[in-house]
């Protein structure tokens, strides 16, 4: 158990369904400006690419894609994406084809996640059903599960690559979660709450705004990659 690690959390570049808002694509992928902004991502935290002990990684194509391009050099130090723990309670929270996540199966056969290790993924984690379900409670519960995994880890510095819905889940407080809406490309560092680490609950508190090379609109409102101002 490391309690005192600090969590690198990121949510994915810009897919698919960020740009019209279609909900209706399956497992939304990035955009090209996505797979930018996650390449931009990459430069912005290149000191955290050497501290980084762990990825873990949404298994969703555009987390997945976000993780590849915006943790390559992290990646290649601790041994290939095959080290990556692609962990499917970091899945987005609703039920639309966008957020429902694909089979192992079907991301096994897809040369372009080929070397990432889906042995996590059950045949139901895609199915919005019981532990799974996109209702509250359940979110909440995973949500704690996510904490609760994270606390056990013996790495001191993690990085997590997940989506907005359930990030704010994660990072939520006693009083409810979290209200910040996440920009595509950002990444801010958290560390455990001292007076509740141990407690079944365990939450986050924000320590430090790191980078964001996205927006939060449609292509038309996306701050320009790597410029000033684009830093939070």
């Amino acid at each position: 158990m490391a309690p005192n690690s600090r969590i690198i959390v990121i949510r994915h570049a810009q897919a698919e369904h960020n740009v019209f808002y279609d909900y209706s694509i399956p497992d939304a992928p990035l955009t090209a400006l996505g797979k930018k902004q996650a390449a931009a991502l990459s430069l912005r935290v290149s000191s955290l690419q050497q501290e980084a002990d762990l990825i873990i990684s949404s298994p969703m194509r555009r987390t997945l894609q976000t993780t590849r391009l915006g943790w390559g050099p992290a990646i290649e130090r601790l041994g290939g994406v095959g080290k990556v723990i692609c962990l499917p309670e970091l899945q987005e929270c609703g039920r639309y084809p966008c957020d429902t996540g694909s089979s192992r199966d079907q991301l096994e056969a897809d040369p372009e996640f080929a070397g990432f290790n889906f042995e996590l993924l059950t045949p139901e984690w895609n199915s919005k059903e019981g532990f799974w379900d996109s209702e509250e409670p359940a979110l909440e519960n995973r949500a704690k599960w996510v904490r609760q995994f994270l606390r056990n880890r013996p790495e001191k510095t993690i990085v997590v690559v997940a989506h907005g819905g359930i990030i704010r889940r994660i990072t939520a407080a006693a009083t409810g979660h979290s209200a910040h809406q996440w920009c595509n490309a950002e990444a801010r560092i958290f560390e455990f709450d001292p007076k509740s680490v141990q407690t079944e609950d365990c939450w986050l508190h924000q320590k430090e705004n790191v980078a964001v090379t996205g927006g939060y609109g449609p292509a038309g409102v996306e701050i320009d990659i790597g410029q000033p101002g684009s830093s939070l």
